[in-house]
């Protein structure tokens, strides 16, 4: 952009009118100044169109936000309705699903940050059901679906079409043992439609490696795509791991896509920054949030910070949120907490081992980050001796890898567990595995299934050969069972063979063990399995949460009980885990229901709230000792 300078003027030549976002700030930078000013015709005609084009996004904005305030068009929602009763023969939407699904296909492009289990895939599938039945030429026709979201997520896409249109889905995945060159093959195909998969599955990982056969699937003219980020907060702007953001990112700015979904469950679980780039996808260049990622953060720092209101303001025309108490589901029976007297070799060496730690607890007070990673470290070695004493044989180095966590300073102390261990030829059946089977084989015989939680992978073995040997028969979920990919010999077991089965009446096995960490999200048992049994736990809250809701959410029928049993050793790290998950569960719930774009605090979010959780532990161990 040149200027040229008179003695009464700033003449502006405009080259490039593509930069409309320039033209716009020069227009308001002279008007905010009372600069005079004259336009020529041209730069008229693009200025009159621009203002135009955002009346028009405020008006249909001001209509997105009005139909999740449930002021709708009668007969709209009237033609919405029949069509879903033509074309979703299978699955009838509950009322906010129905209004959520309405939403979306008026909206095309928006946010769903429902809680887990309120049927957020369903409401996909109400969407493009409508939006995939207009006549062909109609602007907001859609005839694919690509869903980009962890591998975990992809059989329960397949499955869900499936229970809600009643017919198998065409679909093709893309990520986890895809070659190359079946992908290339499929994304820059010039087959027909009606030849091509109607739902594309691919990972995170899998898009900045494959942009360019992307770009050129969904500029093909016959391709009518509707995008779903699933789990979208991993292109979160604070996720150091999400190299891939950009790529995904650059996806929505293609004219040709006709629909953004973004789906999470946890749309800020660290600052209202999390939630910059989730409307940069759905609608780049429109700036909804109206606020900088600096400023998000400077107001995540605020919980009281006025700007918050305006934020929810701006953003919500485009996103629809299903609370907890929205769905009408049975209500839960958590149950007493069964408690296991250890035996005599167990709490010789718990006693030892708590001793010891809790004096390191109490004279390491700062928060020096190798101070940290001792204290979690003893934190596990605790957790480990409540359950079954022969896991401290196992290296630490193997949990963290286990849990996905960082184990910077490569901690281990077997060298010293080493000398007071000799566990196994004392006791070869931990009491508490004696408990799990005692209440395991009653729900059994009463003909219940039963989904088993731990922490632990070698335990959840050991325990798994112990039930077996006494005829109890189980499957495990963990992150080592793979997840279902097309180039997979049909002998393998799966994780999605494991929950089919599951599900079906005369299946051979009625108990499943599960690590959270490994299948909180993505897996839906509450068809199945009513009785839910944690033996092991750590301090993470939000691991303990999506874990419950595995079995409690939207389907169930309206008088089935959902049983949560909870196996602790007495006076053990046990019993204040419980404590504390209890408490951080009530109010992670309270904060959840009661706010619109609920921030989730760091300290509940994450691993474990360390000083808090530490003075739990010493001030239960000053009890107990205090009895002695």
């Amino acid at each position: 952009m040149d200027a040229e300078f008179n003695d009464s003027a700033v003449l502006l030549e405009i080259r490039n009118v593509e930069k409309e976002e320039l033209l716009i700030s020069i227009h308001n930078a002279l008007e905010k100044y009372k600069i005079e000013y004259q336009e020529s015709e041209r730069i008229k005609k693009i200025l009159a169109s621009y203002f135009k084009r955002r009346k028009d996004f405020e008006i249909f904005s001001q209509k997105a936000r009005c139909i999740w305030n449930n002021e709708v068009d009668p007969n709209e929602f009237k033609e919405f309705k029949e069509s879903l009763e033509r074309n979703l023969t299978n699955r009838t939407l509950y009322d906010k699903q129905l209004l959520a699904a309405f939403h979306l296909a008026f909206a095309k492009n928006a946010c769903n940050f429902s809680v887990p289990g309120a049927g957020k895939t369903s409401v996909v599938y109400g969407a493009y059901a409508y939006l995939s039945n207009l006549p062909e030429d109609h602007p907001d026709f859609v005839n694919r679906l690509l869903i980009i979201g962890p591998l975990s997520s992809f059989g329960p896409w397949e499955n869900e079409y499936e229970e809600c249109f009643g017919k198998k889905v065409s679909s093709k995945r893309l990520s986890g043992g895809v070659s190359p060159e079946e992908r290339n093959d499929f994304l820059f195909s010039i087959e027909p439609p009606e030849q091509t998969a109607e739902l594309s599955l691919m990972s995170y990982q899998s898009v900045q490696y494959n942009l360019k056969g992307l770009q050129f699937f969904l500029k093909k003219p016959s391709n009518h795509v509707m995008i779903v980020l699933d789990e979208a907060h991993k292109i979160k702007s604070t996720n150091p791991d999400s190299t891939w953001a950009p790529a995904v990112l650059s996806l929505s700015k293609l004219p040709s896509v006709k629909s953004k979904v973004v789906l999470t469950g946890t749309p800020v679980p660290n600052g209202y920054e999390d939630i910059y780039n989730l409307y940069e996808f759905i609608w780049p260049n429109k700036n909804i949030i109206n606020f900088n990622v600096f400023q998000l953060q400077d107001m995540s720092n605020n919980r009281f910070d006025d700007r918050v209101d305006e934020l929810v303001e701006s953003i919500s025309p485009f996103f629809i949120r299903i609370k907890k108490n929205d769905l009408g589901l049975p209500p839960i029976v958590n149950h007493d907490p069964i408690k296991v007297k250890m035996s005599k070799v167990q709490r010789e060496i718990y006693d030892f081992l708590e001793d010891r730690y809790i004096s390191y607890f109490e004279d390491n007070q700062d928060a020096l980050s190798a101070t940290t990673n001792l204290k979690k470290a003893r934190f596990v070695r605790l957790m480990q001796c409540a359950t079954n004493p022969d896991l401290l044989r196992q290296s630490l180095e193997d949990y963290y890898q286990e849990q996905g966590l960082s184990n910077n300073l490569y901690l281990d102390d077997n060298h010293v567990l080493d000398k007071i261990l000799n566990y196994h030829s004392h006791e070869t059946i931990p009491a508490k595995f004696e408990t799990i089977k005692s209440l395991v084989s009653d729900l059994v015989s009463d003909g219940q299934k039963v989904i088993l939680w731990g922490t632990f992978i070698l335990s959840i073995k050991q325990l798994q050969q112990y039930l077996n040997s006494s005829g109890i028969d189980s499957r495990l979920l963990i992150g080592e069972v793979p997840v279902e990919r097309d180039d997979m010999p049909e002998e393998i077991v799966t994780r999605e063979k494991i929950i089919r089965e599951f599900h079906e009446e005369d299946c051979p096995f009625r108990v499943i063990i599960a690590n959270p960490f490994a299948v909180a999200e993505s897996i839906s048992l509450h068809h199945a399995c009513h009785h839910a049994v944690y033996f092991e736990r750590t301090f993470n809250a939000s691991n303990f949460i999506q874990s419950k809701d595995r079995i409690h959410r939207v389907g169930l029928e309206k008088n089935q009980l959902t049983h949560y049993h909870y196996i602790l050793s007495e006076d053990s790290i046990d019993e204040t885990i419980h404590r504390r998950l209890m408490d951080k569960e009530r109010r992670m719930l309270e904060l959840i229901e009661s706010q619109e774009i609920p921030l989730i605090s760091e300290n509940l979010s994450r691993d474990i709230d360390l000083d808090n959780d530490i003075r739990a532990i010493i001030r239960d161990y000053v009890r107990r000792s205090s009895k002695a």
